[in-house]
């Protein structure tokens, strides 16, 4: 049993931040991105979003638009045909999403030389403090 204090609706700090960090991971992982931005066009089948996306596996697009379905964020129609034919497409609740999206990709696009030439800052300076193959270390310059 929880010693947390709940608050109006029952709900604890903790288990609100666990339902919040579930929620940033579905949202943040790379491959739920690429998929709805492709999706944010429109409807597509699975093969078109498997060739619009370089580098993601089968699996992984099935483990992907399967999370986004549960979440509610993807909806996924079958047709009647031979073999049968599967669209995805976002629902009200995925299409709110592609406009944090978008706000976020437009700020890594304008920031990325910046985090690049910080990342190489870093690590020249790890690798200046960093001991030799010997053991010692370079003396502070």
């Amino acid at each position: 049993m929880s010693t947390e204090p709940a608050d109006a609706t029952g709900v604890t700090p903790r288990s609100e931040c666990l339902a919040l960090g579930q929620v940033i991971a579905r949202i943040g992982d790379k491959w739920t991105v690429m998929v709805v931005g492709h999706l944010s066009g429109g409807p597509m089948r699975f093969n078109a979003i498997m060739r619009a996306i370089p580098g993601i596996s089968h699996r992984m697009l099935t483990l992907t638009l399967r999370g986004l379905q549960r979440d509610g964020m993807v909806s996924r129609t079958v047709f009647p045909t031979i073999p049968p034919g599967v669209e995805y497409e976002l629902t009200p609740l995925g299409r709110s999403l592609t406009g944090p999206l978008s706000l976020l990709a437009g700020w890594a696009g304008a920031n990325r030389a910046d985090i690049e030439a910080a990342q190489r800052d870093y690590d020249l300076d790890l690798a200046a403090v960093a001991p030799s193959r010997d053991g010692s270390r370079p003396a502070p310059g």
